[in-house]
């Protein structure tokens, strides 16, 4: 079975708090979802989530404090989900969205690397597939760089799910 952590863009006024809306936001096909909310903009991250989350917000016991760094891929308000066995939705206001979006643009995703290498590389085959795992980051960055950029300029907030 693959996991997939989705984020989705949402006007602040559609947002509910509510473990049963937010299900259906990523059970509903997109092109419901993009009715209910008038806007269709997410992002998928693949299995490597939490990899990508170490490469913004560092490994343990290094992670950093909250903020946009560590809200990246993480980050969020917790809203617990209806199935205690499921991972809870987490919730980033337009405010925090901006803050993620600006730090994104900010980033250097050379520097980030460089940080994290050491810790991510094994997970990827080592030395040997430096370069594409290399490309693999830069270009989730740029992605998420892109999907934060244009959730900020429509003043949405950020919802994200782990998918089965």
């Amino acid at each position: 079975m693959s996991l997939y952590f989705h984020l989705r863009a949402v006007p602040p006024s559609a947002l509910r708090n509510s473990a049963n809306w937010l299900q259906r936001l990523f059970q509903d096909d997109w092109d419901t979802v993009r009715l209910r909310i008038d806007r269709h903009r997410e992002e998928m991250l693949d299995h490597h989530y939490a990899d990508h989350d170490a490469l913004y917000a560092g490994a343990p016991p290094h992670r950093a404090e909250e903020g946009p760094r560590s809200h990246v891929v993480l980050g969020g308000r917790p809203v617990p989900h209806h199935d205690p066995g499921e991972p809870p939705f987490l919730l980033l206001t337009a405010a925090q969205t901006a803050q993620v979006a600006v730090f994104l643009i900010s980033a250097d995703v050379e520097a980030l690397w460089s940080e994290a290498r050491a810790a991510l590389l094994p997970r990827y085959g080592g030395p040997a597939t430096e370069q594409e795992t290399h490309a693999l980051f830069t270009t989730t960055h740029r992605d998420l760089t892109t999907f934060y950029t244009q959730t900020a300029d429509y003043g949405d907030a950020v919802v994200k799910c782990l998918l089965r």
